[in-house]
């Protein structure tokens, strides 16, 4: 037979049977063949065209999975799929509507229930994420699919229960997917991670669209997953199945619905009860059609909770042939740590009640510590107060830490997104990554976790897309074929350190001079070191790629990632050998409300140098002085020359050291420059609560907040980096 070319043009179903039709008698006739699916685009493109998105769906479905299934499987599949395009065909002519999903309005009703249901749901889905990659790379992890099944269940069961359809109707064709899995009747491969992954995604999307609806109480219509839903029913298929001699039609896919409870989810269909018993190996071959339930959920006693009548379900008597997994997966890791489950006496505390409470918090070490400092109460020798102003101090500082720890979480789950991207970029780009992770269990303050996010995406993008080369130029230079991306988090010196590093084809120093010559970044006659030079890529609109991709290119990214770490209080060193590759360094600090801080005086006034910046201090000799071209000073510290900035110059203030030697030099370490910042006195170290210090002065280059002081005054809090960069304005 001829392939055929027909694409109907009418969107009332008229004149789509003969498409179909000439499909299913090239099957009967040819079986398995090269021109089925040539017929199967002619369908897909012509729904398409004549706005026909469920038949549409459901032809590229079926096309993407016979490409990739077995000679065995595909015939089962194919008729299985010849199947519901005639039920979509047949809705289509009879002019049956598409069952319309409600809309998520009138959720103020229900708003405590609905809440709790988004932070539960989340909570599932942050978890499926990291299993399901888990599973890519060991598909026998049983207790894997059990885990990422149970996720699902308890995600449809409370969609059903708050008539959530379409977040109920994904959940529970995932569901069946994965139960088939679990019973070892379908093996995991990169396909059904891939549309699991995708639901996950679904799901979260509609979780922001009902959050929305919730906050502004303006009704949304739900997005449609005749699609994804078409995929999922596609790959529910098990291994095992054979061609029958006749296969129902599912019902519409917007109408699919799975009650929560138990009872009511067990499929108990006429045809079932009717049929003669048969052997367990014939019951098994039959293909398994996910159980379609038309009667509205129960809304009493569904509430409870979610069991699981089969958690662990009994070893097949006839164990099916497994499907072979893909063998390409670019992107592998050791597998994920377990994740903690939450304890039964945990309670889930609003972000801005911590934040309150951090607050207060600070408020009393800022009353501690001027009590700590009242002249009246230092003249007094009474060693009962002043034990009880030790005790005092010991009791507010054990307050601050465990209120500072309950804001602390792991960046494990951050790390885990980042899986995800390059898993799914290096597939796109065709290369090959192998992921290390190490101090999964490090932890840092909730707020830096959210802000710390995109930056991270945004450099792992920016390493796979250009950063690695392909396997050819890879094998080319000597290398291996897999490149390798390694994220790590460590505590150092009061700080948290995010490592990211690759060992791709690094950066060329030259090139990025020529690219900055270019912009008018620097002049061709400064003197700059690769260090220095290096840290261009993080200047607006700097790029030195060659062509722009969909994933960067365009210079608009590294600027925000440095603007983003310095908002954070932090700083990013970078390394990079030419051919060897890139390692990032991000240190931030531990928290955002308090700091140590050095406090030091300028002209009678009193400022704050953050401790976690200071290297050392000291007062320096005239013959250890010098200038350059008269007027940039240095100093000779430890066989190495650095520049003096002059705080009071740098702020326009009055200064009581005229000369270097009057006063005291601290050496700063600003970004990968070292400096040495000349004050008059040190005051001394203190541990200081951080104030904001408004709108007004956002725009202030040197000044990053302010804090009160333990004799009642305010002192600014000073940005070391900004002060560099700004000391010849």
């Amino acid at each position: 037979m001829e392939s055929s070319q027909t694409s109907p043009e009418t969107k009332t179903g008229a004149g789509w049977e003969a498409p179909i039709d000439q499909l299913a008698t090239r099957l009967m006739i040819e079986g398995m063949s090269p021109a089925i699916l040539t017929d199967l685009q002619s369908i897909a493109d012509g729904a398409t065209k004549n706005g026909l998105p469920q038949l549409a769906a459901r032809a590229t479905a079926l096309i993407s999975a016979l490409a990739g299934a077995s000679e065995k499987n595909a015939e089962s599949l194919l008729k299985e799929g010849v199947t519901e395009l005639r039920s979509l065909l047949d809705r289509e002519r009879n002019g049956t509507p598409a069952v319309v999903m409600p809309s998520y309005a009138a959720l103020a009703d229900d708003a405590e229930l609905v809440a709790d249901f988004l932070v539960e749901a989340r909570e599932h889905l942050s978890q499926i994420e990291g299993q399901m990659l888990t599973l890519e790379r060991d598909p026998s992890a049983m207790e894997v699919i059990h885990t990422v099944f149970r996720a699902f269940h308890t995600i449809k069961g409370l969609a059903g229960f708050l008539d959530f359809k379409v977040v109920q109707a994904v959940a529970h064709e995932v569901e069946t997917l994965l139960d088939l899995a679990r019973n070892l009747k379908l093996v995991v491969d990169s396909a059904i991670v891939d549309v699991v992954l995708e639901s996950g995604d679904f799901l979260l999307s509609e979780m922001a669209a009902i959050e929305r609806v919730l906050s502004s109480g303006v009704a949304a219509a739900p997005a449609d997953n005749s699609a994804l839903i078409a995929r999922i029913r596609v790959l529910a298929i098990p291994d095992s199945a054979k061609p029958a001699a006749a296969i129902p039609a599912p019902a519409p896919i917007a109408a699919v619905e799975a009650p929560a409870a138990p009872a009511v989810e067990k499929p108990a269909t006429p045809a079932v009860t009717a049929a003669e018993p048969k052997p367990v190996e014939k019951a098994v071959e039959k293909p398994v059609v996910a159980p379609v339930v038309e009667q509205p959920l129960p809304k009493a006693k569904t509430i409870e909770a979610f069991p699981m009548e089969d958690e662990h379900p009994a070893k097949p008597v006839a164990a099916a042939p497994a499907r072979a997994p893909e063998i390409l997966k670019p992107v592998e890791a050791a597998r994920a740590p377990e994740q903690k489950t939450p304890d039964a006496s945990s309670v889930r505390v609003e972000t801005a009640k911590l934040d309150y409470l951090m607050d207060m918090v600070g408020e009393m070490v800022i009353a501690q510590s001027l009590i700590r400092h009242n002249h009246l109460l230092l003249a007094q020798s009474d060693s009962r107060l002043i034990g009880d102003l030790s005790q005092l101090a010991r009791v507010t500082a054990e307050v601050q830490r465990a209120t500072m720890s309950m804001r602390m979480v792991q960046v494990g789950q951050m790390f885990q997104k980042i899986e995800r991207v390059i898993r799914d970029l290096s597939r796109k780009a065709g290369k090959q990554v192998v992921l290390q992770t190490s101090g999964m269990d490090t932890e840092v303050d909730k707020t830096v976790a959210e802000e710390l996010s995109d930056p991270l995406l945004h450099m792992v993008r920016n390493s796979v897309d250009h950063g690695i080369e392909s396997a050819a130029e890879r094998i080319a230079a000597g290398k291996s074929p897999s490149a390798q991306i390694k994220l790590s988090a460590y505590h150092q010196g009061g700080q948290v350190v995010i490592e990211i590093s690759d060992d791709g084809r690094g950066l060329d120093p030259k090139k990025i001079r020529s690219k900055a010559e270019q912009k008018g970044l620097i002049s061709p006659s400064a003197q700059l070191t690769d260090t220095e030079i290096n840290q261009l890529i993080f200047e607006p609109g700097f790029s030195t790629a060659e062509k722009i991709t969909d994933v960067s290119g365009r210079g608009v990214g590294m600027d925000v990632v440095r603007r983003n770490v310095e908002k954070l209080r932090g700083r990013i060193e970078t390394h990079s050998t030419l051919g060897q590759g890139t390692t990032f360094l991000l240190k931030l600090p531990l928290t955002l409300a308090i700091i140590d801080g050095l406090v030091i005086e300028v002209g009678g006034a009193q400022y704050i140098i953050p401790l976690s910046v200071v290297r050392e201090i000291f007062r320096p000799t005239e013959d250890c002085l010098f200038t350059v071209e008269g007027r940039d000073e240095m100093v000779l510290v430890r066989e190495q020359l650095l520049p003096v900035v002059r705080l009071n110059s740098r702020l326009g203030i009055f200064c009581e050291s005229k000369n270097p030697h009057e006063g005291l030099l601290v050496v700063i370490e600003s970004e990968t420059k070292r400096y040495c910042m000349l004050v008059d006195d040190l005051v001394g170290k203190q541990e200081v609560v951080i104030k904001a210090l408004g709108e007004t002065f956002a725009d202030v280059s040197g000044v990053s907040g302010c804090a009160v002081l333990g004799d009642g005054r305010v002192g600014l809090i000073l940005d070391t980096d900004g002060i560099y960069r700004g000391r010849r304005r």
